[in-house]
């Protein structure tokens, strides 16, 4: 489905919404809710206040349904919002830092979790890519009986990195993502977006490489 094809069925669920629609919203709360979810709990020192911040959300997204014109999709718009209370409460905790500017810390320079000669360096043509490819541990034969052990490696690797890293890797590797919407939502460049996911994801396949390894 092409973006415009859902803007337009965004459209025309938002009318449905406006027109009091129980099983619009029901569908609305079904497509969106993880995803708000998990964005909340990047921000949340609890699940509780992450739960908190949802449900602040929804009451947002009912309040200003009529502003929507279809600029993005709803998801996307839907997901701002959570992100925009998400970091008020941070605020609150005087724990927040626009993601802007953490983008800008996380995405420059090295991060000593990676061996970073595994890369190319900075003003050669493949400058943040892999010269020295991370090991395929994926065919060896003890992997499958491992995937659940694998799969809480990965979610506690993604637990633990930099706020901005995690939130941009949940997006796009857990939610699915694509990268333009994902920058339109968190309000970062293109390049910026790139730059915190190739981090992000290159910590977590160390510690995937590392669980395996041992």
């Amino acid at each position: 489905m092409t973006e415009a094809t859902q803007v337009t069925r965004d459209l025309a669920c938002v009318a449905a919404l406006l027109d009091g629609s129980d099983q619009a919203f029901r569908e609305l709360v079904e497509r969106c809710q993880p995803a708000m979810l998990r964005l909340a709990n990047v921000y949340s020192p609890s699940g509780a206040v992450a739960e908190e911040i949802v449900q602040e959300s929804w009451m947002a997204v009912l309040d200003g349904l009529a502003s929507y014109q279809g600029q993005a999709q709803l998801r996307s718009w839907i997901c701002s919002i959570v992100v925009n209370i998400a970091r008020r409460y941070s605020a609150r905790e005087s724990r927040a830092t626009p993601l802007a500017t953490l983008a800008h810390a996380e995405g420059e320079g090295h991060d000593s979790s990676v061996a970073m000669d595994r890369f190319f360096p900075p003003g050669s043509e493949y400058a943040g890519h892999w010269r020295s490819l991370p090991s395929d541990w994926s065919e060896r034969p003890e992997t499958a009986a491992l995937s659940q052990e694998l799969r809480d490696v990965i979610y506690q690797a993604v637990e633990t990195l930099p706020e901005a890293q995690r939130v941009v890797v949940v997006l796009r590797d857990l939610e699915g993502w694509a990268p333009d919407e994902v920058a339109t939502v968190l309000q970062v460049t293109a390049g910026h977006q790139r730059v915190l996911l190739h981090r992000g994801r290159a910590k977590v396949r160390t510690a995937v490489e590392h669980y395996v390894g041992t």
